[in-house]
């Protein structure tokens, strides 16, 4: 029976209209943020500011970074198998670490490292600390035979490695808010720590406190010197009287203690905190927050006046939300080329409009809180190479709407947030730059646009490599396509060679003012001139007319493995001024990048299949 006119035009408009309720859900679920014990205020804890590497943060950020280097997440799951996050997580574990021992939040990937733990033919992957700390005498061993070059190490050495610097770090981090307890929990340690100074002034008031008698008080020095000096994490704001730029970790401040027998209130307040948490009264906890914030408030003024917004980006995460919606956009890209086209690329254009901007408002609020250029290491140049090539693709597909454009940028945009996750296992991807390249004026203006010419030119790449999986695997298109999707990627070449050349002079440039000389054939500035000079013979080979529309895709994807190289591959040399961001593990995903860019040079001789 013949379906009414009406009809198709029915089901093309419901299957526009679930797309959009399906980016509406997506929305919602990021809008409404993490779901936290109830009646905790653990949102009002996780936003209080601690300064940590280099800058002020709030205490999320510090969990989930902390949290992602033991575990490669930012949640863990109990043995119930409920997800908790890396805020409760890291609340239990500086307010009671006792209990946050029992917490399998440790990743142990290889099976012999397992099997020195006692777990033999395992199949879990996350151990807590407790089950690790019976075997601390024979991993110290291992440990000692780690060599000292990463290149050096087989997979179990560098998993032995991975597991002693994530030990090293729960330790640093469980005692930079509340002290070991000395003498039972925080408060009463406290109170023998001002007790025993008293005790050493009265029995010699002439005396510096530090050097009076006393067995107790020499046992806090020592104990609070080695908290001062094993913590990077700077949790005591500045005092009122003091310089407003110099933090304190809990251990200075306790020495302070040890020499004044005056304990900052910060400090109190934070074992208020750790005792109400083990009470398990939330009233209490609530009390020592209010005092908590107050006390911060007044320290810290402007100079913290960001870590409430970071905290709204963290539970936002907007590079996680433009990923789904990124996959959303593959699919419905693919199936404008099974039927419904310019009803499905409309609806696949309005997805990637959204995924845009809320990829666009990650990136702008990362400028915002770094108060640096979008560009400034590995995790950010994987971010900025998908955010530069989405409004191409959006002016691509708005011209032709034929569903190519969009398929490339869900692709793009896609691989390469998976790239920023796994980038971000190091800890915070808003750390600051190193000294060498600490330079807002630069960092404004070499690195965005030479970055630009990457993504130019991987968008050129994976819009060939769409044409040639769908002219070969699947059907032939018409003239109009294949002159079309020729037309993008020549597009591309262009934007991709005017921005690489022009961010290799200015590298060159700023190489001058740094190093006092502009090319030094150092292999990262190899690369960017390998970018620049393949575009260019792509774009003769056009001109010369030596290469038809197979050729020149298949040119365009050999500029794939090129950029690749550049943007990773020279990282993992060690060698050359520009050799920074080194990760042992990219090397293999590097080698399957090149096999599978080969393999899609290799499927442009086939036959073409006929439509």
């Amino acid at each position: 029976m013949k379906l009414p006119a009406r009809q198709p035009h029915l089901v093309r408009s419901v299957t526009a209209a679930l797309v959009g309720l399906l980016v509406l859900l997506l929305l919602g679920n990021a809008v409404t943020g993490p779901d936290y014990p109830e009646n905790w205020d653990l949102e009002r804890l996780g936003q209080l500011p601690i300064q940590e590497g280099g800058r002020i943060k709030p205490v999320d950020t510090l969990a989930r970074s902390t949290l992602m280097i033991l575990s490669g997440r930012q949640s863990w799951q109990d043995r119930e198998g409920k997800k908790h996050t890396a805020l409760e997580w890291f609340t239990e574990l500086v307010l009671d670490p006792r209990a946050a021992a029992a917490r399998p939040v440790f990743r142990i990937d290889h099976p012999d490292i397992v099997g020195l733990l006692g777990f033999h033919n395992e199949e879990r992957k996350y151990f807590s600390l407790s089950e690790i700390a019976p075997h601390f005498q024979s991993l110290r061993e291992q440990f000692g035979e780690i060599p000292e070059e990463p290149r050096l190490r087989n997979p179990f050495e560098s998993g032995l490695a991975k597991l002693q610097n994530a030990l090293g770090l729960y330790d640093r981090v469980a005692y930079s808010f509340v002290p070991p307890p000395l003498f039972g929990d925080a408060t009463t340690t406290y109170n023998v720590l001002l007790r025993a100074h008293a005790d050493a002034i009265a029995a010699d008031p002439g005396s510096e406190a530090h050097s009076a008698p006393g067995n107790a008080l020499r046992m806090f020095e020592n104990q609070f010197r080695q908290l001062a000096n094993s913590s990077n994490v700077q949790a005591i704001p500045p005092a009122p009287e003091g310089d407003p730029e110099e933090w304190h970790p809990l251990g200075a401040s306790l020495l302070d203690t040890v020499d004044t027998g005056k304990l900052d209130p910060v400090v109190a307040a934070f074992a208020d905190l750790s005792t109400a948490w083990q009470a398990k009264d939330t009233r209490a906890f609530s009390t020592a927050l209010d005092d908590l914030e107050n006390r911060y408030n007044e320290r810290t003024g402007e100079r913290a006046e960001k870590t409430g917004f970071e905290y709204f980006f963290n539970t936002f995460a907007p590079f996680g939300l433009s990923m789904q919606l990124y996959i959303v956009l593959f699919i419905v890209a693919a199936f404008s080329w099974l039927g419904w086209p310019r009803t499905l690329a409309k609806t696949a254009l309005a997805v990637m409009a959204v995924a845009f901007l809320i990829h666009t408002f990650g990136l702008g609020a990362r400028v915002y809180i770094q108060e640096r250029p979008p560009v400034t290491n590995l995790y950010s140049s994987a971010i900025f190479v998908s955010w530069a090539a989405v409004p191409l693709c959006l002016l691509l597909e708005k011209r032709y709407l034929n569903g190519i454009a969009s398929a490339a940028a869900a692709v793009l945009g896609f691989t390469t947030l998976i790239i920023a996750h796994y980038l971000s296992f190091s800890g915070d991807t808003l750390e600051m730059m190193q000294a060498v390249l600490d330079s807002n004026f630069w960092l404004a203006t070499h690195v965005p646009t030479v970055t630009l010419g990457y993504s130019a030119t991987f968008l050129a790449g994976l819009i060939a490599a769409i044409y040639l999986i769908r002219t070969r695997l699947f059907s032939d298109v018409d003239r109009d396509t294949e002159k079309a999707a020729g037309g993008m990627v020549y597009g591309s070449l262009c934007f991709a060679l005017l921005f690489s050349f022009v961010g290799t002079v200015l590298g060159g440039v700023w190489a001058d003012q740094s190093w006092g000389r502009f090319w030094g054939w150092d292999p990262k500035e190899n690369g960017a001139l390998m970018i620049v000079l393949w575009n260019a013979l792509i774009l003769h080979a056009r001109w010369a007319k030596i290469a038809g529309t197979t050729g020149i895709m298949q040119l365009a994807i050999v500029g794939n493995i090129i950029t690749a190289w550049s943007w990773f591959g020279t990282n993992m040399l060690g060698v050359g001024l520009h050799s920074y961001g080194f990760m042992d593990s990219a090397f293999f995903w590097l080698v399957a990048f090149v096999l599978l860019q080969v393999a899609l040079i290799l499927l442009g001789y086939r036959r073409a299949r006929s439509a």
